[in-house]
């Protein structure tokens, strides 16, 4: 019994490590720009009058943080001119990724989305915003991941998961607060007051870049290690990524309107416009990428493609990870990190505008759903992260797994009853716990599947399938709304986490991870 207080006092203590600290700072920094891009903007968008299924198109922008992996490697290979000398590797490029997510969201604060055309140039904003915001993600997790060792993770995870939802709270909460004080609602918009809001969120991202230049470099032999490339190489390697970059935005400008006419013309003849429209984008998202894969095939043949950079920088982190684990396992741990969180972050998408039509104004949705939900996420992550010390990571993940689809279903019966602030505090209640303890154990297993050779590419891949089939399905969560009903929409969302409680027990049976 002392031993186990005892255990229990040292996880606890652990919290105070510096390292862990850290993260509760680098969290805020990265829960910052995320609701700048979904609910918050969603709200403005709203209230300057633009439908329901465009707001919820606009989540397509932050789907930077789902295609992370592709420039994870520049991240993790790319030195910056005088950064890099003077901060070091990861500290350098969160310090450019921070300055670029400042840019981004005064920008987006200067478009008044009420004005003719305005949408498009806010689209660009917000995917700028994406980028950068997912380029400070890739930074912090390979520094989280190098900085310290596999029995802190989990416990980084939790200070992480609260830094974020703190971040969350201030874009979130803040920004509604802030939006309300300014005089923007339903009734009365004003465009002042929300790009005076989106100025003031830029400037907390200041927490974000005192910490990086607080913060120390960490030292790793295998990075150290890494083969050193020339300038000129690099410049080679970056041009072929950013020609990749302009020829895939460019399929989908040149096609636009030819594709939208076939939404129009295909949802016609199927009697099912959000389906048809969901086929339709996937096909030209198939089609960019292969467009993009020709393109460097031909550039293969010629000096400006690196052979050993492109080796050691796609390649190699791949071929690691399914030598490692063996092709059966491999396959089945990466379909498990993308499908565990489905569940949660397509019901994510449309919660803010499922409780404004629920009646629920902009003040009780900051009060109930962002600040009180906060503490039940901070609560839920630091439980999460303890219980994964003491009980282990996968016993962590079956909990997480249950009481999302759980959880998910009160939803249902708070659209069957309409406005009640208190059933209201009850949903907020099971849903934040529950994320904030799903999140914690989730991450540390991510984390225990990264080899630190090769930190930043095999962690962005896994953090980009994380999120890539729910925001894809969750950019029609207003479409699928709009036909299905609240209750039926809640319905499929909360069944779509059931087939990972299989996907848990098939990892379990391995030996790897028996004792994880």
């Amino acid at each position: 019994m002392h031993n186990q207080q005892a255990d229990w006092r040292g996880s606890l203590r652990s919290f105070a490590h510096p390292r862990v600290v850290s993260m509760l700072f680098f969290g805020f920094s990265a829960g910052i720009p995320l609701l700048l891009i979904f609910s918050s903007l969603s709200l403005w968008l709203r209230e300057a009058g633009v439908e329901r299924s465009a707001v919820t198109y606009f989540s397509w922008a932050a789907l930077a943080y789902s295609f992370k992996f592709l420039w994870a490697p520049l991240v993790d290979q790319l030195p910056l001119p005088f950064l890099t000398k003077k901060l070091g590797r990861r500290r350098a490029w969160l310090l450019l990724s921070q300055c670029s997510i400042v840019l981004s969201i005064v920008l987006i604060a200067l478009i008044d989305p009420s004005k003719e055309n305005a949408l498009t140039i806010m689209a660009l904003a917000v995917v700028l915003l994406g980028f950068s915001s997912a380029t400070q993600d890739i930074a912090i997790d390979a520094y989280r991941i190098e900085s310290a060792s596999s029995d802190l993770q989990a416990l980084m995870s939790s200070t992480y998961i609260a830094g974020y939802r703190i971040g969350m709270l201030s874009s979130g909460a803040g920004a509604l607060f802030l939006a309300s004080g300014f005089g923007s609602s339903m009734e009365s918009y004003s465009y002042e007051a929300w790009m005076f809001t989106y100025i003031i969120m830029s400037l907390t991202m200041l927490v974000g870049l005192v910490t990086t230049l607080s913060v120390s470099e960490p030292v790793s032999a295998e990075l150290r290690a890494k083969r050193d490339y020339s300038s000129v190489q690099y410049l080679r390697f970056l041009a072929m990524f950013s020609m990749s970059i302009c020829i895939f935005v460019g399929v989908y400008i040149v096609g636009a309107d030819q594709v939208e006419q076939l939404k129009r013309d295909v949802g016609s003849y199927a009697g099912n416009e959000a389906l048809a429209n969901f086929s339709i984008e996937c096909l030209r998202l198939i089609f960019a990428v292969l467009i993009v894969c020709f393109f460097i095939r031909l550039v293969s043949f010629t000096s400006m493609y690196e052979h050993q950079l492109i080796q050691d920088s796609y390649i190699s982190p791949v071929k690691e990870f399914f030598s490692r684990y063996g092709i059966r396992l491999a396959v089945l741990l990466l379909v498990f990190v993308g499908f565990y969180r489905v569940s949660d972050i397509v019901l994510g998408v449309i919660s803010n505008v499922f409780f404004q039509d629920m009646g629920f104004s902009k003040t009780e949705i900051a009060s109930v759903v962002k600040t009180f939900g906060l503490f039940m996420t901070i609560l839920g992550g630091f439980l999460g992260g303890v219980l994964s010390v003491r009980f282990g990571v996968i016993k962590m993940l079956y909990a997480g797994a249950f009481l999302t689809v759980a959880t998910n279903l009160l939803f249902m019966l708070l659209a069957k009853t309409g406005y009640d602030i208190e059933l209201l505090y009850l949903v907020i209640s099971a849903d934040n716990l529950t994320a904030g303890l799903a999140s914690a154990a989730f991450i540390a297993f991510l984390s225990s599947l990264t080899n630190v050779s090769f930190t930043a590419v095999q962690y962005a891949i896994f953090s980009s399938l994380m999120t890539l089939l729910p925001k894809v399905i969750g950019g029609y969560s207003g479409s699928m709304v709009d036909n299905l009903g609240y209750s039926n929409f809640f319905l499929v969302a909360s069944m779509m986490g059931v087939p990972v409680l299989y996907l848990i027990y098939r990892i379990q049976k391995h030996d790897t991870f028996k004792n994880l």
